[in-house]
């Protein structure tokens, strides 16, 4: 049996396309991608964040990696692995947990960087160029690599750099500055 691909012609048809998997998906040239699933070593970070802004903010305004984020460029949209929403989106994300290029950007994006090059550069580069464009106010770059947050701020429609922590630097996040965190707390190490 032969199946064929889906193309999208929009952004508007692909949210009305349901293939009843549980994957995620990029949307790209019209094509959707596949995405892997994160490592370990990944969910592990986000967890710890996750609970960090949860305890903080309360677990409505913290997403997971199923949210999704319109972007303009390719792909079309993407999945961080942390996001800090407004207060609005808990309404506005009640039927489908997709941020649309016409309501307003969440306040906080976190990418965890996965191994590879590859994924360095989409972290680094394309991803950066893409919540830039969308006005989102501060994007973390969190590296299990180096033990390194790097956090960026939105001035003048460009991101500049706060600074990029390590060890026992405490975070200096200009949206949540009642934040206490240093990166050692993140990138724990557990022998067995």
């Amino acid at each position: 049996m032969l199946t064929t691909k889906p193309r999208f012609t929009s952004f508007e048809d692909y949210l009305t396309y349901d293939d009843n998997s549980e994957g995620i998906y990029e949307l790209f040239n019209g094509e959707l991608i596949e995405m892997p699933p994160e490592s370990g070593l990944n969910v592990q970070i986000v967890n710890r964040l996750f609970l960090i802004f949860a305890l903080m903010l309360g677990t409505d305004r913290v997403r997971g990696h199923g949210l999704e984020l319109e972007v303009r460029g390719e792909p079309k949209n993407r999945f961080p692995d942390l996001t800090i929403i407004r207060e609005e989106h808990i309404q506005q994300l009640s039927q489908r947990n997709t941020i649309r290029l016409s309501m307003s950007p969440p306040l906080l994006v976190i990418e965890v960087v996965s191994p590879g090059e590859i994924q360095r550069e989409r972290d680094y580069i394309a991803k950066r160029i893409q919540y830039q464009d969308c006005a989102i106010p501060e994007y973390w770059i969190v590296d299990p690599q180096t033990e390194t947050i790097l956090i960026l701020e939105l001035a003048s429609n460009n991101y500049r750099e706060v600074g990029s922590f390590r060890n026992d630097d405490l975070l200096k996040s200009p949206t949540f500055k009642q934040l206490n965190l240093k990166p050692s707390e993140l990138f724990i190490h557990k022998e067995l």
